[in-house]
């Protein structure tokens, strides 16, 4: 090899390192800057899972879970941008950065958690059973050999899938597992029991709740989960969420959507 060869491979391979170390440090930049930067955090949910996050008369996304995420954002100091996707595909939006949270009541567990970071927990969650008033099903081993109505993508619907002889049934939310169950095209849907024991309040919804006090691993946390590898991000939003707890503004939140103090 020449001298000159040599010479324009060393500075080849110096170039390529320089890249790469730059393209590192973009890698490890944290996500915090990014957001103050833009002065907007964009915050993903389905919207179709109310009172904690549903689509208004004025074709506005609100509930506690947009509620939540705006005063974050607000102590933050940007603006928030709510984005409704798929369940079943909200974590691969946020791994494909097509937004900066997840704040959809999405449970916190071992599996998710190897994927992304959770801020939180931010509320209490409990897993439910309810059929329609006056079905013949007594108890949740009489659930054998029915349609059980889950939606796409909740562990709920994991759950669902491990009971011996249930036939399994997905929809989009609750609103829709609430129908399909009042017009008994499915007999049974498993859920957190806020959201539906609100709806029976609300709405007069004919449904009512099995015994589950059998069953292990009912209840449950939700957290709002970001993409892992930004400690300054995941610091702040938990220091926001804490100060919100502290200061009377997250019960303030949870009464106006909830009722009640749902921690």
């Amino acid at each position: 090899m020449t001298l000159l060869k040599k010479l324009l491979k060393s500075a080849a391979v110096a170039s390529a390192a320089v890249m790469m170390m730059g393209a590192t440090n973009l890698v490890a930049a944290d996500e915090l800057d990014t957001i103050k930067e833009k002065g907007v955090m964009r915050i993903a949910m389905t919207g179709q899972y109310p009172p904690f996050n549903f689509v208004n008369e004025s074709n506005e996304v609100v509930g506690f879970d947009p509620a939540i995420g705006a005063e974050i954002a607000k102590r933050l100091g940007v603006k928030v941008e709510i984005v409704t996707t798929a369940w079943d595909g909200i974590i691969g939006g946020l791994l494909a950065n097509k937004y900066d949270a997840i704040v959809g009541s999405m449970s916190i567990t071992d599996k998710r958690k190897e994927v992304v970071d959770f801020v939180g927990p931010y509320y209490r969650m409990n897993r439910a059973i309810f059929i329609k008033q006056g079905a013949d099903i007594a108890d949740i081993a009489a659930l054998k050999g029915h349609k059980i109505g889950v939606t796409l993508g909740e562990t709920h619907e994991k759950w669902a899938r491990t009971q011996d002889g249930w036939e399994i049934k997905t929809y989009k939310g609750l609103p829709e597992l609430l129908l399909e169950l009042d017009n008994g095209r499915i007999d049974a849907i498993v859920s957190d029991d806020i959201p539906v024991l609100l709806a029976i309040q609300k709405n007069g919804i004919a449904v009512s709740a099995l015994d589950t006090s059998s069953l292990s691993g009912t209840a449950d946390s939700a957290g709002i989960a970001i993409r892992q590898g930004n400690p300054k991000l995941l610091a702040a939003m938990q220091d926001a969420l804490d100060a919100m707890q502290a200061d009377g503004a997250y019960t303030a939140i949870a009464e106006e959507w909830i009722g009640a103090d749902i921690r």
